[in-house]
């Protein structure tokens, strides 16, 4: 009994490991997002995070509803990057953890 603790306990502290370097890895990561015509490009981290909007002049010409409009519409293609590349990432960590690639499907 108490070489299978040793193995779960071992093997918890393999995926805490795992996780922390993917976390560190995502936070790390920049995603770009673009506006329609890319007159507005967001950038987040991969945990998220706000890093910087650049807004063209020929987007501020547009008057300030386009603009936010613009402005929402980029940070959200950056936001869904960054969320894909998440999920990818701890896709991939779950698999070569040896659970399987749905799990998270399953669960729900």
């Amino acid at each position: 009994m108490q070489n299978l603790y040793e193995t779960v306990k071992k093997a918890q502290m393999v995926v805490q490991v795992e996780a922390v370097r993917v976390q560190k890895e995502l936070a790390a990561a920049e995603f770009d997002g673009f506006c329609e015509d890319e007159l507005i490009k967001a950038t987040l981290s991969g945990n998220q995070q706000p890093v910087s909007i650049e807004i063209t002049e020929a987007a501020m010409e547009l008057g300030a509803e386009k603009l936010s409009l613009l402005v929402t519409e980029a940070y959200k293609d950056a936001h869904l990057k960054s969320v894909k590349a998440m999920k990818e990432r701890m896709s991939n960590l779950a698999q070569s953890l040896g659970l399987p690639p749905n799990l998270n499907e399953e669960l729900k």
